[in-house]
């Protein structure tokens, strides 16, 4: 079986852009592979990286398509043939498909009977398939920004195409990309190697090629001698250790070919700034890694991924200048910090009148009042109260809550976060710790920003978390008011971010999770003549698509199952509507950890039968539901019924249905998330029972309405855990 090797040579690739490209990059031949016929069990595929290239290798493609019969269908047999005599319609037909007239069949499919044509097709070789459709799968590799290099051509790519490199064995394949004709040529490390042209014969030579010449294309093995030189030049330093930072790690590694470390040091002096501006000034801005002692105290060394291998001498005079440099950062930080004390932080509040959020919504002072009022409003929704509303315990946490959102936004105007702008918040969180702020205070608004990722950390007290969500969905509803919304793929002002932000605070955060859910912040930052403007259910909407989101990326929920919790009644129910059915009140209280876990639940549990029969017959009662809406058939939803004749199984479908309302309750509230799921199964006889003898849509308007009645207070009362009916497709 063949290999086929692929390798497209680059001006550097920023290394942001890196892994994603090579990901779709192999991706990308390994579909076309497939789509091809091209593939085999034995097929094995491995994809390469550096700086300055994209490869992707392919062992145990078949040389050549199998040959194949495909039938395709033309026109009716009406228009096909007259009086038994074909038609120009059939003549054509036969003409494009390469066969004779009499050759011609006939087939009877859903819309009567047409006639068809077998068509044998040869397969091609793999060098003819590669070589002419590769090009578009290179052009089709997404970029979050590309550029034209060549004048009056239509070829955008990340960076200009310098060369290409294909080889099926030990044949070079003619295809061409950007004005470039692959050849069998790479080349190594700019510095290392120079411009000298490799020559790559066969592709199982391309590793070892490459690695002789200063180039390790394997961007995992790059990372691992990346992680071995970090821990070698760490052991130089009794009990230090580097700080661990995995993103760095993926940065340096496409950053560099062929990755060396080296050891620098800076005066302890700098050590008296606080650490989190130190590691911000080596991580963010020079790509160092930070050391450590074994109580995590800052060490004065630095260690620095260089792309080269240098002798001593050499590393003599890199080591100088990155500490030359790294002392300029130190000393520029030091006087951003003293400059700044000067004003303290309550005294900055004003000047961020001089600081623009969004010219349609105000300034940052403006923003800041916005935040205390939500917050404030994020107090009063918590379910239970989070303190005694007369204890000074409460006085005094409102105060810190208040005192954090009105001082979060005053390091915006700092010299410190105007210099180092990644540690806005952060930086907040050290002035108002040095301006002997209270501790709740000061880690309050160091953590408003969080979480602003997947991965970041969560506010680490509940008065951050309230400032947190104060931030975000205030932020979220106004962009909202203002018809900002995010479209497609375009996020201008990182909403989804900061829903994603909200549903993470609410769902994993210990302060919150069973006293708040999405209905609570949403209100809290609605002003009281919004609720019927539509404002209240867009943003409503927003969020529950980003706990949807959630639902479905971090804990592995299905799609159905996430869909199903997001249409339940507890996730969007706007708090102080009460709806009863069969005389118990329906709401009740559930925060979104509660939500997470039933989802996780239920995701478990939904293969049963029991499970998928109930979501069968849920799905055949909202239709039913559905098509008397559209019919404009009254009846009510409360699940009350006008005294009429039942039959048995109308009164046991009632009963049944009351009798599991209480348990869903119950135990939902209980965390006994099972038992819900077993309540809601345990209707699945009763309901079957009901269809199978019921009549629903009759013509007497009273029975009608009804029986209508009694399965819209029966979807509700599962509605209210999660929408099953969303669960029969799976």
């Amino acid at each position: 079986m063949p290999a086929f090797l692929l390798e497209i040579g680059l001006e550097e690739i920023p290394a942001g852009m890196v892994a994603a490209a090579q990901a779709e990059l192999a991706e990308r031949v390994h579909k076309l592979l497939v789509r091809e016929r091209l593939t085999t069990d034995t097929l094995q595929a491995m994809s390469f990286s550096t700086p300055r290239r994209l490869a992707v290798r392919v062992d145990g493609l078949l040389p050549r398509q199998a040959d194949m019969e495909e039938e395709i269908v033309g026109p009716s047999l009406k228009v096909a043939y007259k009086d038994d005599v074909p038609t120009p319609a059939a003549i054509a037909f036969a003409k494009k498909s390469g066969v004779e007239v009499s050759a011609l069949q006939t087939i009877q499919n859903a819309k009567g009977e047409y006639v068809t044509a077998t068509v044998r097709r040869a397969g091609r070789s793999a060098a003819d398939v590669l070589t002419g459709l590769l090009p578009a799968e290179i052009a089709g590799i997404y970029w979050p920004k590309s550029m034209y290099w060549r004048s009056g051509k239509p070829e955008r790519f990340v960076r200009p195409v310098r060369w290409l490199l294909a080889l099926l064995d030990e044949e070079i394949l003619p295809l061409e990309f950007a004005g470039v004709r692959a050849d069998e040529v790479s080349y190594g490390h700019r510095v290392l190697h120079g411009d000298q042209p490799i020559v790559v014969h066969a592709p199982r030579e391309y590793e070892e090629k490459l690695a002789a010449a200063y180039v390790q294309v394997d961007s995992e093995a790059r990372r691992h001698r990346i992680r071995k030189a970090l821990d070698a030049a760490t052991r130089q330093i009794s009990g230090a250790r580097w700080r661990e930072d995995e993103e760095l790690v993926e940065i340096v590694t496409h950053l560099t070919e062929w990755p060396t470390v080296l050891l620098g040091n800076f005066e302890k002096e700098h050590l008296t700034l606080p650490a989190e501006i130190l590691v911000t000034v080596m991580r963010d801005h020079q790509k160092y890694f930070a050391l450590e002692d074994e109580n995590k105290n800052l060490l004065p060394y630095f260690l620095a991924v260089l792309n080269m291998e240098v002798d001593a001498a050499g590393e003599a005079i890199i080591r100088h200048g990155n500490e030359r440099v790294l002392r300029a950062r130190f000393n520029d930080a030091r006087f951003f910090w003293d400059v700044d004390q000067k004003i303290p932080l309550i005294d900055r509040v004003e000047m961020l009148k001089n600081v623009t959020f969004q010219k349609d919504l105000g300034s940052y002072w403006d923003k800041t009042q916005r935040n205390r009022e939500v917050a404030r409003q994020i107090i009063d929704q918590f379910d239970p109260p989070i303190f005694d509303a007369d204890s000074v315990k409460f006085k005094t946490f409102c105060s810190g809550v208040d005192q954090a959102a009105l001082l979060a936004k005053t390091d915006l105007t700092t010299e410190m976060v105007k210099e180092f702008t990644e540690l806005q918040g952060v930086v907040g969180g050290l002035y108002a710790k040095a301006q002997r702020l209270p501790d709740g205070v000061a880690r309050a608004i160091a953590d408003h920003y969080k979480p602003t990722s997947q991965e970041d950390s969560l506010p680490r007290t509940p008065a951050g978390s309230i400032v947190a969500l104060a931030d975000k969905i205030s932020t979220i509803v106004d962009m909202f008011a203002k018809g900002f919304q995010p479209t497609g793929s375009k996020d201008p002002f990182a909403l989804r971010r900061a829903g994603n932000g909200v549903v993470r605070i609410l769902i994993e955060n210990e302060a919150v999770r069973d006293a708040l859910d999405l209905v609570s912040v949403v209100e809290a930052a609605l002003a009281p003549n919004s609720m019927n403007n539509g404002l209240y259910e867009n943003a409503m909407n927003f969020m529950l698509d980003r706990l949807e989101s959630y639902l479905r990326e971090y804990r592995g929920v299905r799609l159905q199952v996430a869909r199903a919790v997001r249409n339940s009644t507890i996730a969007h129910n706007r708090r102080g509507v009460e709806f009863r059915f069969f005389g118990l009140d329906e709401f009740r209280f559930v925060g979104c950890g509660k939500i997470a876990e039933f989802a996780s639940v239920l995701n478990v549990e939904i293969g049963s039968p029991e499970i998928y029969a109930i979501a069968e017959l849920l799905k055949r009662t909202v239709n039913i539901l559905r098509q008397a809406k559209e019919r404009q058939i009254a009846y009510g939803k409360g699940g009350y019924i006008t005294p009429h004749q039942e039959q048995p199984e109308e009164e046991r479908l009632r009963l049944k249905t009351r009798e599991i309302q209480r348990a869903i309750q119950d135990n939902y509230s209980n965390g006994k998330y099972t038992e819900v799921i077993m309540a809601i199964a345990s209707l699945q006889p009763v309901l079957d029972a009901f269809f199978n003898t019921v009549m629903v849509m009759v013509d007497d308007p009273v029975i009608r309405s009804n029986r209508l009645t009694l399965l819209a207070g029966t979807e509700s009362v599962v509605r209210w855990a999660a929408d099953f009916s969303e669960l029969a497709s799976i």
